[in-house]
């Protein structure tokens, strides 16, 4: 078992150095992962009218469905900057959505996966903002107004969800750190979260079995991933 886990690649323009890195990591992978899960913000917004997507995200899109067609089982998890992803990713290219909690059995292993924007309880203007743009008004909306004016809110409410994530990210990672803990001393072998943008992998020793709590950090400034191979995950960086 070969599986890659990576999130918070905000992808915006084709002449973004994080988009090109993506688009060439994902090339190396052909042929050579069991499974992609990318874990929410791949996209900075996200839109999709009559089965067509946004044309500066199609090269990404094509190295994905190419990925799918060789093989690899992908999986997106939503994040607080791309959500209404199952029109366009499931129903056109077969990739499993979650919306927000992933559980997942891999290889023996019992992991929980997800975004992690929502791990903060606390932060009720966020978790608000959250639940309106999931709203129906708001699936509506994108499907009626012109798609230039639908940019320019796209780019607002991308705006406005980081004006209200405004704690430090190593305050965030600390507490997806404390919730994982709880989750690892439950039944789960691994918690995996993307969001705070900071690179951390920690394993614990909880009752004889070896348990692992990752924050995968980002491809703006790490271009950091997780690798799980022979029953081990490691924190890489990628080079081109």
């Amino acid at each position: 078992m070969r599986a890659i886990f990576l999130s918070d690649a905000h992808l915006k323009s084709e002449e973004d150095r994080g988009y090109q890195y993506i688009v060439h990591f994902l090339d190396t992978l052909k042929g050579g992962i069991d499974c992609l899960f990318v874990v929410g913000d791949f996209f900075d917004f996200w839109f999709c009218r009559d089965g067509k997507v946004y044309p500066g995200f199609s090269p990404v899109i094509e190295k994905l469905a190419e990925l799918k067609h060789q093989g690899s089982t992908i999986y997106f998890c939503e994040g607080n900057h791309d959500f209404f992803l199952e029109e366009y990713l499931t129903k056109v290219l077969g990739i499993l959505v979650f919306t927000e909690w992933a559980d997942i059995d891999l290889d023996g292993r019992r992991l929980l996966v997800a975004h992690g924007d929502t791990v903060d309880r606390e932060n009720k203007k966020y978790l608000f903002l959250r639940k309106l743009l999931r709203s129906g008004f708001i699936a509506r909306l994108q499907g009626i107004v012109p798609l230039t004016l639908l940019w320019r809110i796209a780019r607002a409410s991308s705006a406005m969800s980081k004006e209200l994530s405004v704690e430090s990210k190593y305050l965030i990672a600390g507490k997806m750190e404390s919730f994982a803990l709880k989750k690892l001393h439950d039944d789960f072998d691994a918690v995996i979260f993307g969001h705070c943008h900071v690179p951390l992998l920690k394993e614990f020793d909880i009752r004889g079995r070896m348990k692992t709590f990752v924050a995968l950090g980002d491809w703006i400034r790490h271009f950091s991933y997780l690798l799980y191979e022979d029953n081990r995950f490691t924190l890489c960086y990628f080079k081109p």
